[in-house]
């Protein structure tokens, strides 16, 4: 069974097992608007919390990608390279990167969906 916890920056990470699907959320791909272009790494990547990892830009804005948690880019969503769209549709469907947990910890310091609903209203 997945959990998923909501960073501040508006990232979420779906967690199943020792890995996480990190995407961006269904508010923060509404504020974006018209997703054109997502910046992601490459797999074996090292990500950092609260470190950036990749950007997503639209037609108003541009934004970095904030990682959740610290680990290792297991998978990235190649599909959105030729359609970054796709994170308009389904923000929590369509993850940007998938990544190993190093420490489950700082799941701890993520916000859960009541908490991160609170910030955004």
């Amino acid at each position: 069974m997945s959990k998923i916890y909501y960073s501040p920056s508006h990232e979420y990470i779906r967690v199943e097992g020792t890995s996480g699907y990190i995407g961006i959320t269904e508010y923060a791909q509404k504020q974006l608007g018209n997703v054109v272009y997502v910046d992601m790494p490459e797999v074996d990547d090292d990500v950092a919390a609260g470190e950036d990892f990749g950007a997503i830009e639209s037609v108003k804005a541009a934004s970095d990608l904030i990682s959740p948690v610290t680990g290792k880019v297991e998978e990235v969503n190649s599909a959105l390279v030729d359609e970054p769209g796709l994170v308009n549709k389904d923000p929590m469907v369509n993850w940007i990167i998938k990544v190993s947990i190093d420490d489950p910890a700082e799941l701890d310091a993520l916000l859960d969906e009541a908490a991160y609903s609170e910030l955004c209203h």
